[in-house]
């Protein structure tokens, strides 16, 4: 077993419960770490057995392009579909953090792991 990991993935997206944060936007960042048997692409250096790292940073982005109030909503649907579309991988952890939320306060994040 290994572990890809894709590390600070950066959008501007429209997340929030407030309808201002729906209009103006935000940066979130969005962390991943795959879990799967990739022992014989190590061995043969083959794409095959694996997974891509363009696909699954392309399957985040059209996931963080959709509209919602709830992070753990976005988390989900990121999740899901790189298991749909992975079948292979063990386990997923998706982190997303909205980044200068909406917080009176001094805050640099907050955000969801799934």
């Amino acid at each position: 077993m290994g572990k890809i990991i894709l590390e600070e993935l950066v959008f501007y997206a429209y997340h929030g419960f407030y309808e201002f944060e729906n209009k103006t936007g935000g940066e979130f960042k969005v962390d991943l770490e795959i879990t799967l048997d990739f022992s014989e692409d190590i061995q043969d250096d083959r794409l095959e057995g694996t997974v891509n790292y363009e696909d699954l940073y392309k399957i985040v982005s059209n996931e963080m392009q959709i509209q919602s109030k709830l992070l753990e909503h976005v988390a989900f649907r990121i999740k899901k579909n790189i298991q749909e579309t992975y079948t292979s991988i063990t386990d997923i952890k998706v982190k997303i953090r909205k980044m200068n939320p909406p917080i009176k306060g001094r805050i640099t994040s907050v955000g969801v792991e799934i």
